[in-house]
C-alpha cells in the first residue's frame, strides 16, 4: 500500500453538523468524506461507484479522516493510550493533557514520552480558525422569509483540513484524485447550496516519520480513521485496545432511495486515534433501512505506527 496526502483548503467556511444546525465541528470523519466521494462516484455512472466500492471493500482503497493543519504543521488525534508525563502530581497539566484533541504530527514521540508542551500547543490551536453564525432566510413559498442560523467554522488563512489516501495501485489513485477534484467544486458538508464546503485541493508534502509509520510495524497502532472490525476480527482487534466509540447516522441522501426521507441505520464505531496491539481489515456496511438501493457506511483503518521510540 502507497500513501498519499492532501491539503483541502476550504474558500468559504464549513457546515459538519451535530444535532443542531446552529452546530459545527471540527474536522470529517472518513465515512463522510467516503459517502460524498460515492455521491460523486454516481455523478459519472454506476459503474464508477462500483468500481470504488469494490476498491474500498477489497482494501485497494483507504482513506484517512479530515484532520487540521496549520500553515506547514498538520495534526493527527491524541492517541487514546495512557501517557505517564513528566509531572505525574501536577493536576492542572493533567487536566490540559487530557483536553488536547490533536497534537502534532511531528511531535509525536515527544507526546508519546509524555514531553509535549499542552499548554503550547492548546493555544497555538486557537489560530486555526473560530466558530461562527450565519443568518439565512428560508422562503418556501410564503410571503414573508423565515430567518433560521447555521453554524459555521471558518478557517484562518493558511489553514484547513487534510486527508491521507492508502491507495494499491495508479488506476485506484487516479480514479480517487478525480472524484477528489470534483468534490472540491461540490462541497462537503451542510449547506453547499449557500457556498460552504468547497475547497482547492493541494498536495501535501509527508512527515518523513509519519510516512514510515504508515508502513512500519511494531507494537501498537492508531486509526486514522472511524473503523469498527467484522464480527469475526471483534475479539482480536479489541484486546488490550483503548478506545472510544461513537454512533454514526444520519439521513440518506438520494432521491432514488425513497419517497421519503429515511434515516440510515446507526452504526457505532470506533473513533479515530483508537490504539490497539492486532491490526484489523473493517469493512464497508449496508446501512439502508427500507430503501431501494444500499447505503454504504466506511468503517474501514488506516493505521499509524505509534511505539515510542
Amino acid at each position: 500500500m502507497k500513501y498519499k496526502a492532501y491539503k483541502l483548503a476550504f474558500t468559504s467556511g464549513i457546515h459538519i453538523g451535530k444535532k443542531m444546525l446552529v452546530d459545527s465541528t471540527l474536522g470529517i470523519h472518513a465515512d463522510t468524506l467516503f459517502s460524498a466521494l460515492c455521491q460523486e462516484a454516481l455523478k459519472m455512472g454506476n459503474d464508477t461507484l462500483k468500481e470504488l466500492y469494490g476498491y474500498a471493500c477489497d482494501g485497494m482503497f483507504l482513506i484517512s479522516d479530515a484532520f487540521p493543519y496549520i500553515g506547514d504543521t498538520c495534526y493527527l488525534p491524541k492517541p487514546m493510550k495512557r501517557i505517564a508525563t513528566e509531572n505525574q502530581g501536577d493536576s492542572t497539566l493533567k487536566k490540559i493533557y487530557k483536553k488536547l484533541t490533536y497534537i502534532p504530527a511531528d511531535k509525536l514521540d515527544v507526546y508519546l514520552r509524555g514531553e509535549l508542551d499542552a499548554r503550547w500547543e492548546t493555544n497555538k490551536m486557537r489560530d486555526l480558525g473560530h466558530s461562527t453564525t450565519r443568518t439565512s432566510a428560508a422562503v418556501r413559498g410564503k410571503a414573508n422569509a423565515e430567518p433560521y442560523h447555521v453554524g459555521v467554522y471558518q478557517f484562518n488563512a493558511g489553514n484547513g483540513l487534510y486527508i491521507i489516501l492508502g491507495y494499491a495501485n495508479e488506476n485506484v489513485l487516479n480514479m480517487a484524485e478525480t472524484l477528489l477534484e470534483c468534490l472540491s467544486y461540490s462541497g462537503i458538508g451542510g449547506r453547499r447550496s449557500s457556498g460552504l464546503g468547497r475547497f482547492e485541493l493541494y498536495n501535501m508534502k509527508f512527515d518523513k516519520s509519519m510516512e514510515d509509520r504508515l508502513t512500519r510495524t511494531g507494537k501498537e497502532y492508531m486509526t486514522l480513521s472511524v473503523s469498527l472490525p467484522e464480527d469475526n476480527e471483534l475479539e482480536m482487534a479489541l484486546e488490550d485496545a483503548d478506545y472510544r466509540l461513537i454512533k454514526r447516522s444520519g439521513f440518506v441522501s438520494s432521491y432514488t432511495y425513497s419517497n421519503e426521507y429515511l434515516r440510515k441505520k446507526d452504526l457505532y464505531v470506533l473513533d479515530s486515534g483508537a490504539c490497539v496491539i492486532n491490526k484489523y481489515k473493517g469493512a464497508v456496511y449496508d446501512v439502508s433501512a427500507g430503501g431501494s438501493h444500499p447505503v454504504y457506511r466506511y468503517a474501514k483503518p488506516m493505521f499509524l505506527e505509534v511505539t515510542c521510540l
